[in-house]
């Protein structure tokens, strides 16, 4: 892969962002093969949890390259803006449809589609340099835009989602740590083994019932109540005692 680095340790899978010299903005090229990478991680049986990080460039994700693809995406007729908006937004989709948790480690700024990388993770570990901003009502658009309205408010509350989406403003590591946004803030050194120690943890777990805590985690973000969320726990609870009889 071009823009993409991938490996990984026993059941833990690393991807980290590699462009470097343009703060990781997403192109053409990554967009591309970021839909081949979580695509595969549908069927990938063999990592139990994926790491992303930002690697060596000075921030995590700068968001949509708007040097290369966004003003492309600008040029666009209509009908064709709208089907390049739901493209890159389905990179969002595909990161919660991944059986495998994601731990998502971020250093320096993460704005716009980067800012969405992380909303979509479903751990954040943060540097003490990192900072985060819906940056799109700063060009001229709307606030709400890959994610963000759906994401933000479940993560922080309604409240303070609404201010960092109006106002464009940057969300620094402290706040998001005190906001729930984070669950670990390091020094930037600690970033990686802080996110790694994590997905160990995860990963000494049983695969299944990782998975499934997964899926009812996504699931009750969007369900209709107690019972609906009562269903699923409890098929999971039952699959997965099940499959420990069946295994002896």
């Amino acid at each position: 892969m071009e823009t993409l680095r991938w490996r990984t340790e026993g059941r833990i899978g690393f991807l980290t962002l590699h462009r470097p010299a343009q703060y990781n903005a997403v192109d053409r090229t990554m967009l591309e093969e970021l839909e081949a990478f979580w695509r595969e991680r549908r069927y990938d049986e063999q990592v139990g949890v994926v790491v992303l990080d930002g690697g060596d460039a000075r921030g995590f994700c700068a968001g949509l390259d708007m040097k290369t693809l966004g003003p492309e995406i600008f040029a666009l007729e209509p009908a064709a803006i709208y089907d390049a908006q739901r493209r890159l937004a389905r990179l969002l989709v595909a990161m919660r449809r991944a059986p495998q948790p994601i731990v998502c480690a971020v250093h320096g700024s993460a704005a716009g589609l980067g800012f969405s990388f992380a909303m979509a993770a479903d751990v954040r570990v943060v540097s003490e340099d990192a900072r985060f901003s819906a940056a799109y009502i700063n060009i001229g658009l709307g606030g709400a835009d890959m994610a963000s309205s759906y994401f933000l408010p479940r993560l922080i509350g309604a409240g303070r989602a609404a201010e960092f989406l109006l106002t464009g403003n940057w969300m620094s590591s402290e706040e998001a740590l005190a906001l729930g946004f984070a669950s670990r803030r390091v020094p930037r050194p600690d970033l990686l083994a802080t996110a790694a120690e994590l997905a160990r943890t995860m990963t000494a777990k049983n695969p299944l019932g990782l998975r499934l805590t997964k899926e009812a985690l996504n699931v009750a973000l969007d369900a209709g109540g107690l019972e609906a969320c009562l269903e699923v726990e409890d098929r999971n609870q039952t699959l997965l005692i099940l499959a420990r009889r069946l295994q002896g």
